[in-house]
Formats: structure tokens, sequence, C-alpha cells
């Protein structure tokens, strides 16, 4: 079965990146310098589009930083498991929707663009913080997860249902302990 999978995938080197193609639609971009690994598309997708579904490899009940989470204490590995190297930007143009378990285009993306999502937008606190370079004129600086930026800033982007339920209903009072400003 090993071996199916690995003359499935395409490989294609360059000097900067080893690329490897995953599926009909993405391609995994490992740097030669930094190891980093990036999933960039093979084909063009226009906003609304569905990029592709995903499911649950496992369901764990604490964060690691690699899994999405779904509630307060279910928090999944992917599958298919290249999805993983979906970057994080603070001007993403995919959305991984949790409820109905798709990735879904939020501006145009063409041939060779990394796919990105922004983190915050499934996770409520993150298991690792992190410094954002993505770059982007927005750019929010610290990464920590949703329940640690303002809700005006949450506004501007499209969160999993149970992030925006939490953000907008449960998570008032500990959001006002941490923004007093706040008004109710």
């Amino acid at each position: 079965m090993a071996n199916q999978i690995s003359s499935a995938k395409e490989e294609l080197n360059t000097p900067q990146h080893q690329v490897t193609k995953v599926s009909s639609f993405a391609e995994i971009r490992e740097c030669a310098l930094t190891s980093e690994k990036s999933l960039h598309a093979t084909v063009t997708f226009k906003p609304g589009d569905i990029i592709s579904t995903f499911g649950a490899k496992e369901i764990l009940t604490e964060p690691s930083y690699l899994t999405l989470q779904l509630n307060e204490q279910e928090h999944i590995l992917l599958t298919p498991e290249f999805l993983q190297y979906i970057n994080h930007s603070c001007d993403p143009n995919v959305f991984l929707d949790t409820t109905n378990m798709v990735v879904t285009c939020l501006s145009q993306i063409e041939v060779g663009e990394e796919m990105t999502f922004f983190y915050p937008s499934t996770e409520w606190s993150m298991d690792q913080e992190f410094d954002c370079h993505c770059g982007t004129q927005g750019c929010l600086g610290q990464i920590q997860g949703a329940g640690h930026l303002h809700p005006d800033v949450l506004q501007t982007y499209q969160l999993s249902d149970y992030n925006w339920q939490f953000t907008t209903a449960d998570a008032r009072i500990k959001l006002k302990r941490l923004y007093p400003s706040i008004q109710s």
C-alpha cells in the first residue's frame, strides 16, 4: 500500500523547493532551506468553490498544533492528511468549515498560489501561540486563538460555528475580562 501511495504522488524538484503532487487540486512544497511545508493549488478556484472535504483521522480531547477544534472537548487530526499544510494568514484565501467538513475558497486562488486560512477561525485558544509573519496589511502579529482577539477583529473573519457561537454568546464574560472597554 505504501508503494501505491508514493507512486501516486508526482514529485517535482527545484533548487528552492521539493514539490509533491498530493491530489488533483494541490501540491505540497517543502522549502529546501527551512524544511517548512505549504499547500499550493494546482488548479484555479473562485470564491465559494468547495476545494475539498475533510474528516477526522483521530479525535483528541486536547488541542495540538495539528488539530482543528470542533467544540469545547473535540479536536481533530485531519484526513486527508495533506490539508495540515494549509498555513495561517491574517488574510486567508480558504476557510475550513468544521460544521460541513469542507474547505471552501474565500478569494480567487490561482495555480501555484499557497492556500492559507485564519487559524483562530477554528481555534478558541491555541496549543502553541506564535508570532505571525504573513506580511499582509492587516497582520495581527501574535496569534493565540479567537478567545484572545477583540470582537471587532473577529467580526471581520469567517469563523467556525463553534467559535462564532462561543464568541457571540457564551464568551461575553471572558471577553469582558480581557477587554474591559467592551459594552454589554
